[in-house]
């Protein structure tokens, strides 16, 4: 104890030095552990929400924009295509397809998403009901946990619909009310901050934005008599519209893998690979997150010298106090001890203050990134490989402080005395 009472006293004694070695080596630390938080949630953020679904349909433009606007919810939809050119992927005994379901996306409120689509995408992310029940009639939602909790939503609240993403209040479709009819249980997933409801519904509120006044009364009237449970798509009108259609294939034989190649070539529309346009999505952030860790470890670099020439600088200013400690009975072995202990106190100090910045800076970024997408992120979850920070740090201490500590151990110290 006495050893590192000394230690903690030396590194007191020279506070310039030992404020440029901390500062350096906390913000490698910070950048290294922010940069490991921020790739462990986005990727469990896009591999929790692939749900297993094989490919997803759409409008034709960029194949990113459908998979992030399909399945992330983060994007504006591609545009819409036609139940007429998507009803043969739905048919439920196509040979390839094992599940087809259809999304109907582009309003919101509160930047909340609504989604139209059927009972089967509750099944894509296994989310149970936390109380009432599952949207069964059109108008009726059942709304995420995120968006029940962030709005303080209840069952039996209604609420109007806006167009687009944004909070307008000039987009608000006012003549159609939702009524909200259960809650999910949270998931942890991207249905968490979705407003779920018939696809049905979708249209109707469109149809009565575009109708006259007589319509939109009429319209009102049949919505205040007993609800009745929406036909199936495969028997909608083929010009109706929905924005994209996420598949699960039954086997992944060739013929399945193909399919995605068939419907770009062969249709006016397209159809994207989540898999492959994610790993796209990672190869795209992975250069300037590549970047960004070199910068992280050429700091570290830098405040391992910073302690090195810190240590090495103030043995010529202690020479005499440490040459003292030899007189008074200290060995070699307690003098390489005490300059190695001092590297070790610093590197342990700058490793702390890093760990709480780099937690600290995740914070921010996930309030940020909370207010922009709605995903949820978690800043003082602490990753098994900071161990590993803490063990490379200590490392860095260790070899900074070798060469300061076997000159403290060889010094002669009758001709220090003497001078």
């Amino acid at each position: 104890m006495n050893l590192l009472r000394l230690s903690w006293k030396n590194i007191r004694h020279n506070p310039l030095g030992t404020l440029l070695s901390v500062t350096l080596f906390a913000l490698g630390i910070g950048l290294m552990v922010f940069l490991f938080l921020v790739q462990k949630q986005l990727d469990d953020n896009f591999k929790k929400n692939l749900a297993g679904i094989d490919l997803v349909v759409g409008a034709k433009g960029s194949p990113l924009q459908l998979i992030l606007s399909s399945m992330y919810h983060i994007d504006a939809p591609t545009g819409n295509i036609t139940l007429g050119a998507a009803r043969p992927y739905m048919n439920p005994k196509h040979p390839f397809i094992e599940t087809a379901i259809p999304l109907s996306m582009g309003d919101s409120y509160r930047q909340y998403r609504i989604v139209g689509t059927t009972q089967d995408f509750i099944h894509l992310y296994d989310a149970g009901l936390a109380e009432g029940k599952i949207w069964q009639y059109n108008m009726e939602a059942t709304i995420g946990a995120n968006v029940a909790r962030e709005l303080g939503m209840k069952i039996g609240d209604t609420f109007s619909s806006s167009h687009g993403f944004s909070d307008d209040e000039h987009a608000a479709h006012d003549h159609t009310e939702f009524k909200v009819v259960g809650i999910l249980a949270p998931s942890g997933s991207v249905i968490d901050q979705l407003i779920l409801t018939t696809t049905q519904s979708f249209w109707l509120v469109h149809e009565h934005a575009a109708t006259d006044e007589e319509h939109h009364d009429h319209a009102h009237h049949d919505h205040n008599h007993a609800p009745t449970t929406p036909p199936n798509l495969l028997d909608e009108p083929e010009e109706k519209e929905i924005t994209s259609l996420l598949l699960q294939f039954k086997g992944r034989n060739f013929q399945a893998l193909n399919l995605g190649r068939n419907i770009n070539q062969k249709t006016d529309m397209q159809a994207a690979s989540p898999a492959i346009e994610i790993n796209r999505l990672h190869s795209l952030m992975g250069t300037g997150e590549q970047v960004l860790r070199m910068l992280a470890i050429v700091i570290i670099f830098v405040s391992g010298l910073s302690i090195f020439i810190s240590l090495f600088s103030s043995l010529r200013e202690r020479q005499y106090e440490l040459s003292l400690m030899r007189v008074m009975g200290a060995g070699r072995s307690k003098l390489f001890a005490l300059i190695i202990l001092e590297g070790l106190l610093l590197a342990i100090i700058g490793y702390l203050i890093g760990l709480f910045l780099g937690h600290f800076a995740m914070q921010i970024m996930a309030t940020t990134m909370e207010d922009a997408y709605k995903y949820s992120f978690s800043a003082w979850e602490f990753l098994p490989i900071e161990w590993w920070l803490l063990i490379g740090a200590l490392l860095i201490g260790f070899i900074a402080s070798v060469l300061p500590a076997i000159r403290a151990a060889r010094m002669d110290v009758a001709l220090i005395m003497s001078e």
